[in-house]
């Protein structure tokens, strides 16, 4: 009897969805492993709390989806990693610190008091910018906001005033993100740093629909780290995303006393204990703020353009009257004789110390946003390089940012600001049709030196 002869194939290789399942899964592996072990971009950075909590700090109701919708990174590189001290020595050195040292910004800054239609005060652009030169007029009272009374109860009131330390600061308005709790906190980090979000009572309603906070509690409510503070919103603007800049930049006014502040976006969840970022980011580079610089864009006009054409922001004829307006009086593009990295910053993530400098800038930066829009990368390099005393700025890397943080996607919620359905997945070069009105333009001499063309 013959028997014929014949090849024999893998079992896998008869499907091919399984074969190319099998093959997808080995260059999975093989990637992985060269980015942990073989690949020398990455980014290292030394992070020993020494005896950090462990257990979750809240349990959220699996309804909440606290956790959806992370973004991913995509950065291997690692241009300047940042070294973390021990965390019980940065605690010991910012105690001693906090405590031995005057901290007389707000005392140094006097505030124009008063009642006025809007919170801040309506002021005309040539009004705003006379205040910028603080050097100069030292001592004369300066525009910061609360000419209407900040809506919220006494007894938050008081609690923020005895925050005599670090305070991290964060809002949520039109419950347009969920509350997440900071990761990789020192075992004293909770009962040593203030943690307060601001709400409205959208997001309030949001909370307790979830059973996060009690309906009968009058006077305090808490999640987790976070004490949520109600904010009305009757007597602020109409606006959620300017209501928001409220805390954000004038946080040296809300809390008085704390010597240093970490604004978070609700967006955001830090991984990385406060203490180690006030310390490492801040004190042991000698600034008075740190803020992560933009991604992709380094000149102001790249960021009016994007917010233009990626609908950011509603008014596109605002935007150019606000850049045309800088243009005139000053606003030059970023260059290599600044002395900061960039002109844009992602101001996701705030630290401050609360100086002179630093509050005047807060003050002079929320000046702008009520006078345009709330999009506060568009005056921040006017204000900063037009302003004096000089600030002392760490503009940190974005690899930085991602190594500190974890950044979300809001909730999926229109709020009239900005269209879901037109927002790019990634962020493109805007048109630069947006400021091009011919030789009429403002902005001609500084677009010509953005793109590096003569102006013969």
């Amino acid at each position: 009897m013959r028997i014929s002869a014949t090849s024999s194939k893998p079992l896998f290789c008869y499907s091919k969805l399984l074969c190319i399942s099998v093959i997808y899964l080995f260059t999975s592996l093989s990637l992985v492993l060269y980015t942990s072990f073989i690949s020398p971009t990455n980014c290292l950075f030394r992070y020993s709390p020494n005896d950090p909590i462990q257990t979750p700090l809240f349990l959220y109701n699996s309804s909440y989806g606290e956790h959806k919708h992370a973004l991913p990174t995509f950065r291997s590189s690692c241009n300047s990693p940042v070294y973390f001290s021990d965390y019980w020595n940065a605690l010991k050195e910012m105690n001693e610190f906090s405590e031995n040292s005057t901290f007389l910004g707000s005392r140094n800054l006097r505030y124009i008091q008063g009642n006025a239609d809007s919170f801040g005060g309506n002021f005309s652009i040539k009004k705003r910018f006379s205040y910028f030169d603080h050097r100069r007029h030292d001592g004369i009272e300066v525009p910061c906001g609360f000419f209407k009374r900040f809506p919220i109860t006494k007894f938050d009131r008081i609690s923020m005033e005895n925050c005599k330390g670090i305070v991290v600061i964060s809002a949520i308005f039109n419950d347009h993100d969920k509350i997440r709790q900071p990761k990789g906190l020192g075992k004293d980090t909770p009962y040593s740093v203030c943690f307060y979000m601001f709400v409205d009572d959208a997001t309030l309603k949001g909370l307790q629909y979830h059973n996060l906070i009690s309906t009968s509690s009058s006077e305090e409510n808490s999640v987790g780290v976070w004490r949520i503070v109600k904010v009305e919103k009757e007597n602020l603007y109409e606006n959620s995303a300017m209501n928001g800049v409220i805390p954000k930049y004038l946080v040296h006014r809300l809390f008085p006393n704390s010597k240093y502040s970490i604004w978070i976006d609700a967006k955001i969840q830090l991984v990385v204990d406060p203490f180690l970022l006030i310390h490492s980011l801040l004190v042991m580079e000698d600034v008075d703020m740190a803020i992560s610089r933009h991604p992709f864009y380094v000149h102001t006009m790249e960021e009016a353009m994007a917010t233009a054409r990626w609908k950011k922001w509603w008014d596109v004829d605002g935007l150019m009257k606000q850049m045309e307006t800088y243009c005139d009086n000053g606003l030059q593009p970023w260059s290599p004789e600044k002395p900061y990295p960039s002109d844009v910053p992602d101001s996701a993530i705030i630290l401050r110390k609360h100086s002179v400098a630093t509050n005047l800038f807060s003050c002079l930066l929320f000046n702008e946003l009520e006078g345009f829009d709330p999009r506060d990368q568009l005056p921040f390099a006017y204000v900063r390089d037009l302003m004096d005393p000089k600030l002392k700025l760490n503009m940190f890397d974005v690899e930085v940012f991602e190594q500190v943080a974890v950044e979300y996607r809001h909730s999926i919620k229109n709020d009239g600001v900005s269209n879901p359905k037109v927002m790019p997945k990634k962020t493109k070069r805007a048109s630069s049709k947006f400021l091009v009105n011919g030789t009429s333009s403002k902005c001609n001499s500084y677009l010509l030196k953005m793109w590096g063309e003569s102006q013969d």
